[in-house]
């Protein structure tokens, strides 16, 4: 177990009393030995998306895996969209794949499906008008294959976010092992809690300021 209280502590920027309280109200996923709490980084971190639970600059430490994770490389594959029809979440999602810079070895019908399976479990709308559609879990197989893409819609759909915003910009994720998964989905979960990121997305603003945006991002990240 790699993590205690007191790094949950700094990771959510709370007290003592409201992790113990989530541990027992919001099935934080702990480990109690010895009378200690043990936490495992995999495991808070799915928690983590799966409550939309606002989080420190702390979660760019929980490093999965030996071969960083870059967003703004991984976008850069994926592509930046524009102007996505669709009426609904189906619709959005399957218009968006079809654009999307997918890897060849994996049909568009086999991804379309598996993202719709995960939303008919939850929505991955994560609120503020974005969504994070992706697989329960990574179906691609090779780490040089995997991508994000950024798809804005023509016109903001309801997305059964948590906040009820409708949704105006999506982040796909197609990801090689559930580590990186994780990894990849936590940080574009902290990018889009920056208020100052959550405007440039709802202005649609061009590729290159969007990357340019992300890269300065990630730079801070590394000190």
């Amino acid at each position: 177990m790699e993590l205690k209280i007191k790094d949950l502590i700094g990771l959510f920027n709370v007290t003592e009393k409201v992790i113990l309280k989530w541990i027992k109200e919001k099935n934080l996923p702990s480990y109690k030995i010895d009378n200690e709490y043990f936490f495992n980084k995999p495991e808070i971190n799915e928690w983590i998306l799966k409550n939309n639970i606002a989080v420190s600059d702390k979660i760019l430490d929980f490093k999965l895996t030996n071969i960083p994770v870059s967003l703004s490389n991984l976008i850069k594959k994926g592509g930046i969209f524009y102007n996505v029809m669709g009426n609904n979440p189906k619709e959005l999602i399957t218009n968006s794949i079809n654009l999307i810079n997918t890897p060849s070895n994996l049909s568009k019908e086999e991804i379309i499906y598996s993202l719709l399976q995960r939303e008919d479990l939850m929505s991955t709308g994560i609120g503020k008008g974005i969504a994070i559609p992706h697989s329960r879990n990574p179906i691609i197989a090779d780490i040089e294959n995997e991508c994000v893409a950024l798809c804005f819609s023509e016109n903001p759909i309801d997305y059964d976010a948590i906040d009820k915003i409708p949704v105006h910009s999506l982040f796909f994720v197609l990801s090689a092992n559930p580590k990186r998964h994780l990894e990849i989905l936590s940080k574009i979960v902290f990018l889009c809690q920056q208020e100052q990121f959550v405007f440039i997305l709802d202005k649609k603003p061009t590729k290159e300021s969007i990357l340019d945006f992300i890269e300065k991002k990630e730079s801070e990240w590394k000190k």
